[in-house]
């Protein structure tokens, strides 16, 4: 009883018709909705609620909010109570306000990032059906994401005031929300100082993840595809569409996922996500990464950091 997987991620972008070309025609997604305000609702093939991510009309990129899906209305009110109790002020939001969604508890993490739980949302299914079902649908498009799997979250991180939001964030996670730890990397005097740490709430290896910047924002927000291939044939519909790629398809150490990293339009960062890397258990003992291997860590192949994939975000 309690979370279950990440329900939709809201971020701006400044173009909308050229966010609505990347992520109908790169990722795949299909649009469900629109509301009066222009914000537009999409989801993955593979997905059964009514959208996994909403584009905000702004004149910059950036994040909005992250929520998460919780197994029932019971399980909503016990983590409301227990994010209070950790000292973080909750705000309640009546069903309907964001659309076919059920109401929502809306606070802040410790990095400032916005968050919110919801319970019920609308169900349209997934575009193959729940009976019988094919593989795959025949009308699917661009790299065919099945879902949006993770958000990685930039946390501010000052040295020089002692200040590491990202430590705060897990914390909270891990006490309020129930989460667990399953990879970090460590660097500074006998890996003192953590600068990336991994989260689940599933089998997953992350279900969301946090790295220490000189700012809060958004790193990216991730697709699942099936497999290395997919990934592959990922890379030549972005080719083909000019979509700006950050990092070539490889590895990640980190998780052992395979990956590619580029930019929507609006330079909010995606990632095509593939394999399950491992069985995430709470009795897992926990990954570490050390300094030395940081490069290994982010991209197993090269073992070289890429400027752009540690500097830039939104």
């Amino acid at each position: 009883m309690g979370v279950m997987r990440i329900g939709h991620i809201s971020i701006k972008v400044m173009d909308m018709a050229e966010a609505l070309k990347h992520y109908q025609n790169v990722i795949g997604m299909k649009v469900t909705h629109t509301d009066a305000g222009g914000n537009v609702y999409l989801k993955c093939w593979d997905e059964w609620d009514k959208y996994s991510v909403i584009l905000t009309p702004s004149n910059q990129a950036g994040f909005n909010h992250v929520a998460y899906k919780v197994t029932d209305d019971f399980a909503l009110v016990r983590l409301a109570q227990k994010v209070r109790d950790y000292g973080i002020e909750v705000e309640e939001l009546p069903a309907g306000t964001l659309p076919d969604c059920g109401r929502m508890v809306k606070f802040n993490m410790p990095s400032g990032h916005e968050m919110r739980l919801f319970a019920e949302k609308d169900i349209l299914g997934t575009d193959v059906g729940s009976t019988n079902p094919d593989p795959w649908p025949d009308d699917m498009r661009g790299a065919g994401a099945h879902w949006l799997d993770h958000c990685l979250l930039v946390c501010e991180m000052d040295p020089e005031r002692g200040v590491n939001t990202l430590v705060d964030n897990k914390h909270f996670f891990i006490k309020a929300l129930n989460f667990f730890e399953t990879e970090q990397v460590v660097v500074g005097p006998n890996g003192s100082i953590q600068i990336a740490c991994f989260l689940s709430h599933s089998s997953k290896p992350h279900d969301i993840a946090f790295v220490a910047g000189p700012t809060s924002g958004l790193h990216h927000l991730s697709f699942f595809l099936d497999s290395w291939h997919d990934i592959l044939k990922a890379a030549d519909v972005m080719a083909k569409n000019r979509t700006r790629i950050d990092v070539a398809p490889t590895r990640h150490g980190i998780t052992r996922g395979e990956t590619i990293y580029f930019f929507d339009p609006s330079g909010n960062r995606n990632e095509t996500f593939a394999g399950l890397g491992y069985q995430a258990q709470r009795d897992k003992p926990l990954i570490t990464w050390t300094e030395d291997q940081v490069g290994r860590a982010i991209f197993y192949h090269t073992g070289s950091l890429v400027e752009s994939f540690t500097t830039v975000y939104t």
